[in-house]
């Protein structure tokens, strides 16, 4: 397992579109996904230490930030020859176990992750109303350990944040997480 951090946030930087399936049986586009007031995309994966760690928070905070106007989008980049636990069935068993509220969808030829600069599991992306880069942080200061009860959750205050001012906070702690498992070109 190779350990990553990801680059200082962008200021500005517009979201990617993508077209991708997702476990819901349907594809998706960045217009379908975006919120009034912003988007989160999320690259993860099931097998990463770091995401099972932060999966239960992920999808805490993710529907509170829906009230806020916020939608969220995982994106499942990882060669599954690699990793069977990420293949798509398995990516269908996970989003139904801990009950997304987001779609899961598969960038099987990689390039989604690639054009965003995606670099490890979990690699947060959030954008405000314009689809205009704010954050690219971690969930909070727990990494791969359980996180205490008082752990400040800075993803979704920075996301709150940007969906009450259109800005996001300009201290952000880049998030760790295990490589995208690429394949050999």
């Amino acid at each position: 397992m190779v350990s990553l951090q990801t680059p200082v946030c962008d200021f500005g930087q517009p979201a990617i579109d993508f077209d991708l399936p997702g476990v819901d049986g349907k594809r998706w586009t960045l217009a379908d996904c975006r919120g009034e007031k912003g988007l989160l995309v999320m690259f993860i994966c099931n097998h990463c230490p770091y995401v099972q760690a932060v999966r239960e928070r992920i999808v805490r905070d993710t529907a509170e930030l829906i009230s806020l106007g916020v939608n969220a989008v995982a994106i499942m980049s990882n060669d599954p020859a690699l990793y069977e636990e990420d293949s798509f069935e398995n990516m269908i068993r996970v989003s139904r176990q801990y009950r997304f509220p987001f779609p899961y969808l598969l960038d099987e030829s990689q390039a989604v992750a690639r054009q965003y600069g995606a670099v490890c599991t979990p690699d947060f992306f959030g954008y405000n109303a314009d689809l205009q880069l704010q954050y690219r942080g971690r969930l909070d200061a727990s990494g791969m350990a359980a996180a205490p009860d008082d752990a400040r959750r800075e993803l979704f205050e920075a996301m709150r944040q940007v969906a009450m001012t259109g800005k996001g906070p300009e201290d952000q702690i880049p998030s760790i997480g295990c490589s995208i498992k690429w394949r050999d070109a």
